[in-house]
């Protein structure tokens, strides 16, 4: 077996291989850029290499860099992880004439499958249904305007290199197809080096289910079932879970032997995914293959028992596979969510900081669920604009889907962020939804639910009741600390501006009892003091986790996807509250404000000029991820605030209108 293995990779990715490679004996070699020097993925490793600038294309892009780094620490392979150089078949190419071992499939395979348009025509080939589409490269947006109205809109536009969702659009008119088309080709550049573009149908109300299969040197080819990828947005996979609740065995069956018969086609032999769209009649298309590791491998892992990592490893040393399909069944049920640094609040843009704090579940078994993290940040790492915003993938295993999804709820209290804006709150919300508890899922999920974006759920009865009884327990123990204690039993607990009337006391085993509006809770076991982030009790039967900040004058509280302002008060005071004037947000109508942190890509605008409404006044880049700012209505600017290079801050005045 190998002795050392360089990780060409960063993050969470690179700290999951390190794991695998350490229970195995292996000696790890990690290479980063400025961004991450001091990572975690460096401090794990057994040796780190540094190679260049924060930019992927001045750093984890360089072949040159990645090869002299193999070189000077004599590591004898190199795992490319995903992203980066992992699907890039000419680094394979370059390792294997180095006499260094590529931890994924051989360069054959990757040219086949790697590149969307070949997988395509390959696929059609070997007589795989695929969705209709134009193969061949596309120039210029009036071309591409004209095939899309060939194929029928809407249409969805893919760069050929993609990934990561990453350079996808869908345009639904010849205007959002030129306009889609240069951003696709701009976005493909910058993230792959390789601005070429194809376009296919965009079948409606699909869902997106992958086959995971495993390969070795000797032409053994196996799958590990389905993972279902259907939460969505922007293209980018948020929530995923294996197996999927859309498939049965004949279908799963069907699927499976698909993905095996394609991949024995060009001989693969490590990790990859088959992707297919499927509609909710059951029928599946081809939609490519992934020649690497998926993030959402850890769901797979869940319910089969195999490391992926080490799978990989020991097919590019040579061994035969030591599973066959017959020994492979699917053991419960995981769900993997994808823990960003975003705001979901403002549309989910990226969000650039500090993790101030970074409060983790506690994995492993749970009792009626199982924990596993997969994180490459600690607290007080700083989330780069650089690359990808992933702070970390939460799963949560059960027995069957509903232990898994509840067990996803509870891990997602556990988890406590601050510092930057993150998604945990939204991820809590589709757990806590009819709709995905029913399993009907579809990649328009998060439009269809959230048609008007995210502003946090109304708290349910239940959660009215977490919000008060933690806001009194709180009360209580900070008049006690404060030397303070109140006598007072009855008290006006507002929420927002909504009051219920609370009466408090305690029982004989000195829990506190909460009568909310004559209804009797109990809370005990609380686990807080003044200054903790995160309040633990447990509610008549069902432990909880709400986050909590102390206010001037009450508590921000955060169950979930539900948050409030709850303030406990003197009835005589809670009505005085009712009285005070609604506060008026500042007018910034005639402002262009850059929604997140990042960098100008262009303001194509000018002082005195007449602006017609929906032209393109602003563009904004932040990991990875390009944002075209529009005008609202007709105007004149009145000035321009920014140029191209120029890093904003989220809300600094970009344009501003007359």
């Amino acid at each position: 077996m190998f002795d050392k293995i360089l990780i060409a990779n960063r993050g969470e990715i690179a700290v999951r291989v390190i794991k695998t490679c350490r229970r195995m004996g292996i000696k790890t070699v990690v290479v980063y850029s400025d961004a991450d020097a001091g990572s975690l993925a460096c401090e794990m490793a057994d040796e780190t290499v540094h190679i260049g600038p924060s930019p992927a294309a001045q750093s984890y892009l360089i072949q040159d860099r990645i090869v002299d780094a193999v070189k000077q620490t004599g590591a004898q392979a190199v795992h490319p992880g995903f992203g980066f150089l992992s699907e890039n078949a000419g680094f394979a190419r370059r390792l294997k004439a180095e006499g260094i071992a590529f931890i994924g499939p051989n360069p054959e395979a990757i040219d086949a499958m790697g590149d969307k348009i070949t997988s395509k025509k390959f696929a059609a080939e070997a007589g795989v249904s695929t969705v209709p589409g134009h193969m061949g490269l596309i120039e210029t947006p009036d071309e591409a305007v004209k095939i899309a109205r060939e194929i029928g809109y809407p249409v969805m536009i893919k760069a050929s290199a993609g990934g990561g969702g990453k350079g996808i659009r869908v345009a639904h008119s010849d205007d959002d197809m030129a306009e889609g088309f240069a951003a696709v080709k701009a976005e493909a550049l910058n993230a792959f080096g390789d601005d070429r573009v194809f376009l296919e149908k965009f079948i409606v109300d699909p869902r997106h289910i992958e086959i995971q299969v495993l390969g070795d040197k000797h032409g053994n080819v196996i799958h590990l079932f389905e993972r279902e990828c259907s939460i969505q947005r922007r293209n980018q996979k948020v929530i995923e879970e294996a197996p999927s609740p859309l498939l049965d065995e004949a279908t799963r069956a069907a699927m499976g032997a698909q993905a095996v018969a394609l991949a024995k086609a060009v001989n693969y032999d490590s990790a990859g995914t088959v992707e297919f769209v499927a509609g909710q009649d059951k029928s599946f298309f081809f939609l490519e293959m992934n020649t690497r590791l998926q993030v959402e491998h850890p769901v797979t892992e869940l319910i089969t028992g195999v490391d992926l990592v080490e799978q990989m490893i020991r097919s590019a040393w040579g061994e035969q596979l030591a599973i066959k399909q017959d020994d492979l069944s699917i053991n419960g049920w995981a769900i993997e969510s994808r823990i960003y640094a975003e705001d979901p609040y403002r549309g989910f843009l990226p969000s650039i900081g500090r993790l101030v704090r970074y409060e983790q579940p506690e994995e492993g078994d749970q009792g009626d669920y199982t924990v596993r993290n997969d994180s490459g940040v600690r607290e007080g790492d700083e989330i780069s604009m650089f690359y990808d915003p992933m702070i970390a993938k939460l799963c949560a295993w059960g027995e069957t889907r509903d232990d898994a999804v509840r067990g996803m709820a509870r891990a997602l209290e556990d988890t406590h962020l601050a510092g930057l804006g993150h998604n945990v709150p939204f991820l809590a919300a589709v757990m806590d939804q009819e709709r995905f508890q029913s399993g009907e899922l579809a990649t328009s999920y998060i439009k269809d639910e959230f048609p008007d974006g995210f502003h946090g759920l109304a708290p349910t009865p239940e959660q009215v009741k977490i919000l008060i009884a933690s806001a009194v327990a709180m009360n209580e123990v900070i008049a006690e600390q404060d030397g303070d204690p109140s006598e007072r039993t009855d008290w006006t607990v507002l929420i927002d501006k909504t009051a219920y009337e609370v009466e408090v006391g305690y029982d004989e085993a000195e829990d506190l009892i909460v009568a909310i509006d004559g209804e009797d809770v109990s809370l005990s076991e609380i686990e807080w003091r003044p200054g903790l982030s995160l309040f633990k009790a447990v509610l008549d039967d069902d432990a909880f986790t709400a986050e909590v900040k102390r206010a001037a004058d009450g508590f921000d509280i955060r169950h979930r996807a539900a948050r409030a302002r709850v303030r406990v008060l003197r009835p005589d005071v809670a009505h005085l509250y009712a009285l005070l004037p609604e506060k008026q947000a500042a007018d910034t109508s005639k402002l262009v404000l850059s929604p997140m942190p990042g960098l100008v890509v262009d303001i194509p605008v000018t002082p005195g000029q007449e602006v017609k409404s929906g032209e393109t006044v602003a563009i904004i880049e932040a990991m990875k991820m390009q944002n075209i700012l529009k005008a609202e209505r007709d105007g004149k600017v009145k000035a321009v605030k920014a140029k191209a290079g120029d890093p904003v801050a989220a809300d600094d005045v970009l344009v501003e209108f007359e």
